[in-house]
């Protein structure tokens, strides 16, 4: 009987996918989803508890992952030698882009529905968790390399900055790029998001 519930649970996601991906979370419908699946809403809901748990079940390892992953990097960073830090950045930065996009390149879909389906549910705030982790740790790189601002950089800003960063990131996702062509593009927008930085610290330090 577990063979046969594990079929029809594969049957509903693979359907949900094409649901949540053609018409967003908001505007998807059980109904089709349980009629694509030759099954019914009932057992959609004894599975999921209903159209947000299903999301969750297809979204929430990898969104998990991929945040264990971000935070692995930054914690990474944080150990090395802080007389070290500054002048290896932008090659770790580098490599830890390109760790980044391997990862979301091993579950397209699943990102396609977190940056372009997730409104509605608790996962349309993905990017906002990865801004904070952002500025947590931009915060951390600053005060252990003891830069001094003649004007401090407000915590607002530095989630602007952030947050501009990661919104460009997904464009990767959102324009369907390739994952060569997105390893270059994440690569550059680093370099960019870093020459702002620059710009910043030599006007104020």
């Amino acid at each position: 009987m577990s063979k046969i519930d594990d079929e029809v649970s594969k049957k509903i996601e693979l359907c949900a996918k094409k649901e949540f991906l053609e018409k967003g979370y908001v505007d998807a419908s059980l109904r089709t989803i349980a009629a694509e699946a030759m099954t019914t809403t009932g057992s959609i809901y004894s599975r999921y508890g209903g159209k947000e748990g299903l999301f969750s079940a297809l979204v929430e390892p990898s969104a998990n992952e991929f945040v264990g992953i971000f935070r692995s990097i930054q914690e990474k960073f944080c150990k090395i030698d802080p007389r070290k830090q500054a002048g290896i950045m932008d090659e770790y930065t580098a490599n830890g882009m390109k760790q980044l996009v391997e990862y979301i390149y091993s579950r397209l879909e699943e990102f396609h529905l977190l940056v372009d389906s997730s409104y509605g549910t608790k996962f349309q705030n993905f990017v906002e968790h990865l801004v904070e982790i952002e500025t947590e740790y931009t915060y951390k790189f600053i005060e252990v390399i003891g830069i001094e601002f003649k004007k401090p950089i407000t915590k607002d800003f530095m989630h602007i900055m952030n947050k501009a960063l990661f919104e460009s990131f997904f464009e990767i996702v959102r324009h369907n790029m390739s994952k060569e062509e997105a390893v270059a593009y994440a690569i550059m927008l680093e370099k960019y998001h870093s020459a702002g930085w620059e710009i910043i610290y030599k006007e104020n330090c």
